[in-house]
Order: structure tokens, then C-alpha cells, then sequence
């Protein structure tokens, strides 16, 4: 890339690895900027309208939600097709959303709760673990997505792995020989079972050397910045240019629209609808501090609801 990408996230993430392994594949500098595991995030709500899932990514005045979209952006800036979801093959595209849909919250649901109790206490602090089960305990209300119940997270991750050994067993990486996008995605709840676990992963032979072979991909070239040179970054630039928007555009360009996820943390973001493509849906958001800028949405799993002012 040769205008470092911003990325705000929290080390634990596991969505944030999913990108961070995207800059370590591509080899990519990138800018680091921390926030809190839970809202208020005063360095990224301003950004954002209020936002309520992390990571998001920033270049200048353009933010972009959702690591589906973010995959998108880091595969264009790097002219990496591997990293485009749209270029994975159907069985590849499978495995995906089997991996981000029904095994994500079954990876946690998995781990025997006193040691899940361990864990983030460990991390968060007995104050903090409080404060982190008390946010993602609403994280679900209002959204299609539902969490399998305790005794059925482990049959559904074994599930997902089952599928990986055998996908594993035809080829080297998940879309054929080369890594991609898809490896990342299936990896990152992997990734988050094994840090709530504090145990290793336990899983068929292709898939240990697989989950090995994903993590030692790394995570490129990481800068720490602060909150002011991100809000700098805001400030200074102007958003690129809009794309050409499509017919069937969910509102008029234009109008006065709320855009938010439909599966969990459904906090709406509002602004003016500034365009709509097959992929993305584009907020503008007029800014004291920042000036105007552009929000991007992945169209797929999002909703954009017209606000009466």
C-alpha cells in the first residue's frame, strides 16, 4: 500500500486478526491505532458516527466497516485478488460462512465457562470481565444472529473442523494452493477458541499444520500511532471520489438515512446516503471536528432505514 492503512482495533479481536493476518500476507505497513474491548471508543465513535463493531479501518477521511469490506479495501490497495471474497470458489465460500456464521459464537459458546471466567479476568481484570460480559451480552439483541445453545457450540465447531480437515486433505490451503482470504476467515475463530481455551487446538492432522502454517503468516509491518494522528489523518484529507451508484439503490441519493448491521451490534449510523454500489453503501457525515466524511458499509447484511428529521 502506499498510503498506510489505519486500523482500529483491540489485540483480542478475533476479527482484527483477520485483517491483521491481511497486512501479513500482503506485507503491508500499516498504522495500529488501540481502542477499548467495549464502547465508549472516543478515538474511533467521533470517526464513525457511533459504530458498534471493531475493527474498522481508516484512510484519511474514508472509514470502512465490516472485515468484509476492509478484506476489499487491503486487496485493492495491495492488488491482491487473493484477498477479495468475491474471488474465492464456491466450496472456499462455503467454509467461510460456516466459519463466521454458526462456528463464531459456537468457538466461545465451546470453552468450559469457569476457564472462559479465567480467561477474562485475566485479561480485563475482575472490574473489566464485568464490564466486557455486561456489553456483548446485549451484543445479539435486536439482530438475526443467534448463538448455539452451550451444549450444541461443540458439535458445531467440531462441525466447522471436520470440514476443514477434509477440504485440507485435497488441498493445501483452503482455496486451492495458495493462501487467501478464506484461510483468514476460518482461522480467526479457531483463534479466538484457542485464546479463551488456554489450551491447544484440537483438531485432525491437516488442519494443526493448516492453523500453524495461518498464524506464522504474521502480521506485517505494525506502527502504533495515537488518537491525534488519526484525527489529524480525518482532517487533513478530503474523502475520494464517489463511485457511479446502481438503479436499485435502497433510498434516493441523498436522503437523510440510519445504515446498520442486521445480525448483531445493530447500533445505526446516520448521514447522507452519497452512493450505493453492488458492494458498498456510502454514508456522508458532516463533521465539526473532521470536516465531511465518507463511511463504507458492505451492502451485504446491512440495512438502510430513511430517518424523518
Amino acid at each position: 500500500m502506499t498510503d498506510p492503512m489505519i486500523l482500529h482495533h483491540y489485540d483480542g479481536s478475533p476479527y482484527a486478526e483477520k485483517v491483521r493476518l491481511m497486512f501479513g500476507l500482503t506485507n503491508s505497513h500499516w498504522y495500529s491505532m488501540l481502542s477499548p474491548a467495549w464502547p465508549p471508543r472516543p478515538s474511533l465513535d467521533p470517526l464513525t458516527g457511533g459504530y458498534r463493531r471493531i475493527p474498522v479501518a481508516q484512510s484519511g477521511a474514508d472509514i470502512f466497516c465490516d472485515t468484509a469490506l476492509i478484506s476489499r479495501e487491503v486487496a485493492a490497495a495491495t492488488q491482491c485478488e487473493a484477498l477479495n471474497p468475491q474471488s474465492m470458489s464456491s466450496e472456499a465460500a462455503a467454509l467461510m460462512q460456516q466459519a463466521e456464521k454458526e462456528a463464531f459464537f459456537a468457538a466461545i459458546g465451546a470453552v468450559p465457562p469457569l476457564r472462559l471466567v479465567g480467561t477474562m479476568i485475566r485479561k480485563f481484570g475482575p472490574v473489566g470481565m464485568y464490564r466486557f460480559v455486561k456489553d456483548r451480552s446485549g451484543l445479539l439483541k435486536g439482530g438475526s444472529a443467534r448463538a448455539p445453545q452451550r451444549e450444541a457450540a461443540g458439535p458445531v465447531l467440531q462441525a466447522l473442523l471436520d470440514a476443514l480437515e477434509q477440504r485440507l486433505g485435497a488441498h493445501t490451503w483452503i482455496n486451492g494452493e495458495s493462501p487467501s482470504v478464506a484461510d483468514l476467515a476460518a482461522y480467526h475463530p479457531l483463534w479466538l477458541h484457542v485464546n479463551c481455551n488456554r489450551r491447544p487446538l484440537q483438531a485432525g492432522p491437516k488442519v494443526l499444520d493448516w492453523f500453524q502454517r495461518v498464524g506464522d503468516i504474521g502480521h506485517g509491518s505494525r506502527e502504533e500511532i495515537s488518537q491525534s494522528v488519526a484525527f489529524a489523518a480525518a482532517k487533513d484529507s478530503e474523502p475520494r471520489a464517489l463511485p457511479a451508484s446502481v438503479e436499485n439503490v435502497p433510498a434516493a441519493i441523498g436522503t437523510r438515512v440510519e445504515v446498520a448491521p442486521s445480525d448483531y451490534g445493530v447500533q445505526p449510523v446516520k448521514g447522507i446516503l452519497a452512493a450505493v454500489t453492488d458492494e458498498r453503501i456510502i454514508v456522508a457525515r458532516d463533521t465539526d471536528e473532521f470536516g465531511k466524511l465518507h463511511v463504507h458499509f458492505p451492502r451485504e447484511g446491512y440495512s438502510v432505514k430513511v430517518v424523518q428529521d
